[in-house]
């Protein structure tokens, strides 16, 4: 299935996938994914991902807003 949005974040030896996608029932669905490399020196890479769904959304970005205001907090 290909993004209705899509954002690549290089951090680091880490690559972050931000993706918006619609499911076959016209839900739509962000994923989160984390690219790293296995172990180092290697070319392999292991990767993870979160899935929220449309009716989740809105609390996840809530928690993230929170997380956010709590990082910057001296």
């Amino acid at each position: 299935m290909d993004p209705i949005f899509s954002k690549t974040i290089k951090a680091g030896d880490r690559t972050y996938f931000i993706d918006v996608k619609e499911a076959k029932n016209k839900s739509k669905y962000l994923t989160i994914a984390e690219s790293k490399p296995s172990k180092e020196g290697e070319k392999k890479f292991t990767r993870s991902s979160v899935m929220v769904f449309d009716n989740q959304a809105e609390k996840f970005r809530e928690a993230l807003d929170e997380a956010m205001k709590t990082m910057k907090k001296e």
